[in-house]
């Protein structure tokens, strides 16, 4: 039986990701109970029609019964069965928008306070967080790469190797993203808004990508990149990190760290590494892109 466990930060993405799995077979029950967890196991394994992908949501809105959760882990361990916890993260940035934007109000907030109630259920749930399997951060995923995400979670596939590599790329004068992991500064390399022609294309535009990753700078770049990544990766993996946030930031974001985020994306996919991409700052106003 395959029994997950989804869990984590209230606007992070669960009902998401449960609906991802309900449409791949997986039997859901979302805001169950913790203690009910070893009963569901039971009945699933010996119902007529056997079921045997079980995904469960619990999180906060449980309250106090959200402390049952070990206890009812280990009656599962106890009684022959194997689990997995998905958990679900966002930044603080990212979880107050999508409060504002669907104005639903947060499961601890009291009277609109709505970042110290993410804090609290942060602090809550940071013993969960810690004995899950896999943490998956939605700051910078869109439904579809979230989607694909778990797809290559529960396929075990080949393409996705043990972490999400989530790379984006940004401009400095617009602020360093908080939940990169690493950051890569590449303004040494010549800029293309200085050469007219170039000025109003991005970093996907086929001259801007030829004229960048053609620089002796920027093939000597992306060598000890791709070499340090080959190292760092595995070593990742064997410490339980599944998720890995790639900064990529020249000045605007609009030509050099896109041209290079967009390589760097390429060359971790034909690895079979899981990998997305985000271009945070790729429509931003590209007039002043001078160092």
């Amino acid at each position: 039986m395959r029994f997950i466990v989804i869990t984590g930060i209230s606007g992070a993405g669960k009902s998401l990701v449960a609906k991802y799995l309900e449409d791949a077979g997986f039997f859901c029950i979302d805001n169950l109970p913790p203690l009910l967890i070893p009963k569901i196991a039971e009945i699933c394994s010996q119902s007529y029609r056997k079921m045997d992908k079980i995904a469960l949501v619990t999180d906060i809105r449980g309250g106090e019964l959200l402390n049952d959760l070990f206890p009812a882990l280990d009656a599962l361990t106890d009684e022959g069965h194997t689990y997995e916890i998905f958990f679900m993260e966002a930044s603080d940035n990212v979880l107050v928008k999508r409060y504002k934007e669907s104005r639903r109000s947060h499961p601890l907030a009291q009277e609109g306070r709505l970042k110290q109630a993410i804090a609290e259920e942060r602090r809550v749930l940071q013993k969960i967080k810690e004995r899950a399997d896999y943490v998956i951060d939605t700051s910078n995923l869109t439904p579809k790469q979230l989607s694909e995400a778990i797809t290559g979670i529960i396929d075990n596939s080949e393409e996705f190797g043990g972490i999400i590599i989530n790379i984006i790329s940004f401009g400095f004068k617009y602020g360093i993203p908080i939940e990169c992991d690493l950051v890569f500064d590449v303004r040494f390399i010549p800029n293309p808004f200085y050469i007219e022609s170039m000025r109003k294309l991005t970093g996907k535009h086929d001259d801007v990508r030829e004229y960048v990753l053609g620089m002796p700078e920027t093939i000597e770049f992306n060598e000890k990149l791709n070499s340090m990544l080959d190292f760092l990766i595995p070593n990742y993996i064997r410490e339980g990190k599944s998720q890995l946030v790639i900064g990529i930031g020249c000045t605007g974001g609009r030509h050099r760290s896109v041209a290079i985020a967009e390589e760097l994306l390429k060359n971790l996919t034909e690895k079979k590494h899981k990998a997305v991409i985000e271009h945070r700052d790729i429509d931003k106003d590209g007039r002043s892109g001078g160092i």
